[in-house]
């Protein structure tokens, strides 16, 4: 089985399970599919990250699970999120950048 199939079968299967735990949470009245599937995206994330950390789609795609489930449970309003969240992603890609470029420097 090739790693990339086994990535397939590791975030599909987290995705099912998630899925299936929000669909009881809904059936039952505790937790409304409506507040609770940005969950999804964090799964989906979650799965991706496990395999390559690296990964910069799993990332966003977590970040985007993070606020819709911030802005949907909690009320918080997307724009005072971005108005930080586009400098707090900006210093964080800065710093990766000079990670890698610091660490290729090493290895030359």
């Amino acid at each position: 089985m090739e790693a990339r199939e086994k990535r397939h079968i590791l975030t599909g299967g987290m995705i099912l399970i998630t899925l299936g735990v929000l669909i009881i949470l809904d059936n039952t009245g505790i937790y409304g599919f409506d507040k609770s599937w940005p969950i999804l995206l964090i799964a989906i994330a979650a799965g991706t990250l496990m395999q390559r950390i690296k990964d910069i789609g799993g990332w966003f795609i977590g970040a985007a699970g993070a606020i819709f489930l911030l802005v949907n449970n909690w009320g918080y309003d997307l724009h005072v999120i971005a108005k930080y969240l586009l400098p707090v992603l900006l210093i964080l890609f800065g710093i990766n950048v000079l990670i890698k470029h610091y660490r290729k420097k090493q290895q030359s």
